[in-house]
C-alpha cells in the first residue's frame, strides 16, 4: 500500500491521505469577500483527491491584509461570502476545509504579484502598518509603528473573533500564520522585534505574543476543531530566528495543545538567502518532528510522487503539502495514486475519466449508459 495514500488524524480532523493543498493567496477578493474566483478556485480545487485543503491567507483585521484584495473573515460579511463558497465545496466533496488565520503586521499594504508585489505607501492609498518593532521590512518601505499593550490586545481580539467565525462556517480547522514574514513570526524574529519589554528580547519573550494568540484561539473553539500553525522554520539570515529556536517553538506549541505545524521557510527579509532545491524545507520538518512530537506537514517543492510517497514512508513528515505544482496540475492526487498504485476519491461526474489501465484508481465505481 501506497503510504502517502494511507488516511491520517491532525488532531479532531481526519484526512483520506497525506496530501495537502497549501494556502495561496489569490489577491482576488472584494473588501475581504470571498468573490466568484474563490468559489472556482476553491471549488475545483475541491475536486481534486487531495486529503486536506487549506484556504490562502486570511487576515483577521483589514489592516492585516498583505494587499487590498486579500481574504478576509473580519466582519459579517465576510463570514457570509465565505459561506457560500464552503457550501458549495460540502455538496460535491468530502474534502476537510482549513482556514489559514493571518496579519500581515509590517507586511501588509502590498501590491499583488502581477502588479509587482512592491510596498503600497500613504500617499499611493496605502495604510499604516503595525509591528513588533518600528524598522521596515526593506528600505524605503513603510516604518510601521510598534504595537503597543492595546494594540496586542486588539491583534490577539481579531484572531478570537475571527476563529469564531471558522467554527460558525462549520470548517473543521484553523492554521495560524506565523511564518514568511508576517506578524506573528516578526514577533518571533530578533531581526524584526526589537522591543525591550516582555514580548521582545530572549527567545521565551518572543515567543510570548504568538503563543498567547495560540492560546487564545484553542480556547475559543471546541477540541473537534483542529489549530496548527505554519512557520517558516529559518530567516535563512544570519542571526535571525533558525531551526534550534524552532523546535523550542514547537515543543511549546505542543503543551498549548496544538494539533499539527506546518514547516516553510524565510520571508522575513529581503536578504535571505534560499539554497532551493527539491524538498528544500522537509529536513526542517523531519527534526521538528522528531523533537516536538507534533504531527508535522512539509512543504516546498514537492512536486513527484514518489518524491512525497517516500516523504511519508521514511517518517520525515506525516503529510506532504503542495501550492505551485497542484496549481500547475490540479489532478496531481489521481496521477500519484496512478503511478503509486493507490486509489483516490473522485466526483462521480468524472469516473468515466479513469482511465482503462487504472480499473481500481477511483475505488468501486458502477457505469453504465443506454
Amino acid at each position: 500500500m501506497s503510504q502517502l495514500f494511507t488516511p491520517y488524524a491532525l488532531g479532531p480532523l481526519q484526512v483520506a491521505n497525506r496530501i495537502a493543498i497549501a494556502p495561496m493567496c489569490q489577491y482576488s477578493a472584494d473588501n475581504g469577500n470571498a468573490t466568484d474566483w474563490h468559489m472556482i478556485h476553491l471549488g475545483h480545487l475541491a475536486l481534486s483527491g487531495a486529503g486536506l485543503l487549506m484556504t490562502e491567507a486570511t487576515a483577521v483585521s483589514p489592516e492585516g491584509r498583505i494587499s487590498a484584495e486579500d481574504l478576509g473573515l473580519w466582519s459579517d460579511a465576510n463570514q457570509t461570502a465565505l459561506a457560500k463558497v464552503v457550501q458549495a465545496i460540502r455538496r460535491h466533496s468530502p474534502i476537510p476545509l482549513v482556514v489559514q488565520l493571518g496579519h500581515a503586521g509590517r507586511k501588509a499594504s502590498s501590491r499583488a504579484p502581477w502588479q509587482g508585489g512592491a510596498c503600497v505607501h500613504l500617499a499611493e492609498g496605502g495604510w499604516q502598518t503595525v509591528a513588533p518593532s518600528a524598522i521596515a521590512h526593506a528600505p524605503g518601505e513603510t516604518v510601521p509603528i510598534a504595537l503597543d499593550e492595546m494594540g496586542l490586545l486588539q491583534i490577539k481580539g481579531a484572531f478570537v473573533a475571527a476563529a469564531q467565525r471558522v467554527h460558525a462556517l462549520g470548517i473543521e480547522g484553523i492554521e495560524l500564520h506565523a511564518a514568511h514574514g508576517y506578524l506573528l513570526h516578526q514577533f518571533l524574529s530578533p531581526l524584526s522585534n526589537q522591543r525591550m519589554d516582555a514580548y521582545g528580547g530572549s527567545l521565551e519573550n518572543r515567543m510570548r505574543f504568538p503563543l498567547e494568540v495560540v492560546a487564545a484561539v484553542r480556547a475559543t473553539v471546541p477540541a473537534t476543531v483542529a489549530v496548527g500553525v505554519r512557520i517558516s522554520a529559518t530567516d535563512w539570515v544570519e542571526g535571525g530566528w533558525d531551526i534550534e529556536q524552532s523546535v523550542r517553538f514547537a515543543q511549546e506549541l505542543k503543551q498549548l495543545g496544538a494539533d499539527f505545524i506546518h514547516v516553510s521557510s524565510g520571508g522575513i527579509s529581503p536578504q535571505q538567502q534560499i539554497p532551493v532545491g527539491p524538498g528544500y524545507q522537509v529536513a526542517f520538518a523531519e527534526r521538528i518532528k522528531r523533537d516536538s512530537g507534533l504531527p508535522t506537514i512539509s512543504v516546498g517543492l514537492i512536486t513527484e510522487a514518489q518524491q512525497a510517497q517516500d516523504i511519508i514512508a521514511n517518517g520525515q513528515s506525516d503529510m506532504v503539502a503542495l501550492a505551485r505544482a497542484i496549481l500547475f496540475d490540479p489532478r496531481w492526487p489521481w496521477h500519484a495514486a496512478a503511478q503509486l498504485g493507490a486509489q483516490v476519491q473522485a466526483p462521480p461526474q468524472y469516473w468515466r475519466s479513469q482511465p482503462r489501465e487504472f480499473k481500481n484508481l477511483f475505488g468501486d465505481t458502477t457505469l453504465g449508459q443506454r
